[in-house]
């Protein structure tokens, strides 16, 4: 549910060319790494890899965000709803965080 979701929101984030590439790129990858945690249960290297992978995204999608926003006046309605599920995206990795950090400890990660 956590890779569907944070899909969901990065395609729509990338719908109108608003975020440069490198944010499709680093979301897309680490998704990619997430389903390799899916896969493999009992890897703990997938899942702390994927977990780490979120956490640089954070900081990541803060920078893509900040400096990729338009002004207001070239702020359409597609543009608002891209950045919007770009945003929401950003908002949920912390919770995706945690729910990912509990995978971790039921895995044996320390």
């Amino acid at each position: 549910a956590i890779i569907l979701v944070h899909w969901l929101l990065t395609v729509w984030g990338c719908m109108n060319y608003i975020l440069p590439l490198s944010y499709a790129w680093g979301n897309f990858s680490v998704l990619a790494v997430g389903i390799w945690a899916i896969v493999q249960r009992d890897s703990l290297d997938a899942i702390t890899m994927f977990l780490t992978g979120l956490l640089l995204t954070v900081l990541t999608d803060i920078i893509h965000i900040s400096i990729s926003y338009p002004s207001h006046d070239f702020l359409s309605d597609a543009n608002r709803f891209s950045m919007g599920m770009a945003i929401f995206s950003l908002l949920l990795k912390p919770v995706s965080c945690y729910l990912v950090y509990r995978m971790y400890r039921e895995r044996g990660g320390e």
